[in-house]
């Protein structure tokens, strides 16, 4: 009978490039488990001659063994999940606040403009860079965004309708023939008949 040799784990040494953190290519661990020199300075020596580059532009890393990675997803979502609930401020310049605070009010770019003394395009323009600080893609959401995310001198105004809101009864409207033309009513005299 021989003794059975605990079989050794390969390892996996991949090649990164510094500068852009891609990976082109790795070597396994000889049956020993020893690193492979000679087959990693020839595949080395063939990326560095193809990309024109040199050896320095490669840093080598070790694939990591299961046990060590025990419980680093779930730590990691645990800490994700905390950042991601704290609310930070939106830092805002004076006009992008003041551009906001008309978004807030339902107002269009056009109006908007005319309010603050600018040009439509400029207030495209910041609109724009809103969308970007709130990572949002459109007005609703960042109406929604502004509001959890104020900060101590902005003040939150709740979005007002720009056309006046009129009774019902004030639009329907009924016609009847008053010498040979149509005349409209509105209102009571309208709900009267």
């Amino acid at each position: 009978m021989h003794p059975t040799q605990p079989a050794i784990a390969k390892e996996k040494y991949f090649f990164y490039e510094k500068n852009t953190g891609v990976s082109h290519f790795h070597v396994e661990s000889d049956e020993q488990g020893h690193f492979p020199v000679e087959q990693a300075a020839g595949l080395l020596a063939m990326h560095c001659m193809v990309r024109n580059q040199s050896p320095e532009d490669y840093v080598v890393m070790i694939e990591a063994d299961c046990s060590q990675l025990a419980g680093l997803t779930e730590k990691a979502q645990k800490l994700l999940d905390a950042g991601r609930s704290v609310k930070s401020h939106v830092k805002l310049t004076r006009r992008e606040e003041e551009v906001l605070n008309g978004v807030m009010r339902s107002q269009a770019n056009k109006e908007i403009a005319a309010t603050l003394n600018l040009s439509e395009r400029t207030v495209k323009f910041h609109v724009s860079s809103l969308l970007a600080k709130f990572r949002v893609r459109g007005r609703m959401e960042l109406v929604r965004e502004a509001a959890q995310h104020t900060t101590p001198n902005f003040p939150v105004q709740t979005p007002v309708a720009t056309r006046e809101a009129r009774p019902l009864v004030s639009r329907v409207m009924s016609y009847r023939r008053a010498g040979g033309a149509f005349m409209a009513m509105a209102g009571r005299e309208a709900v009267a008949q």
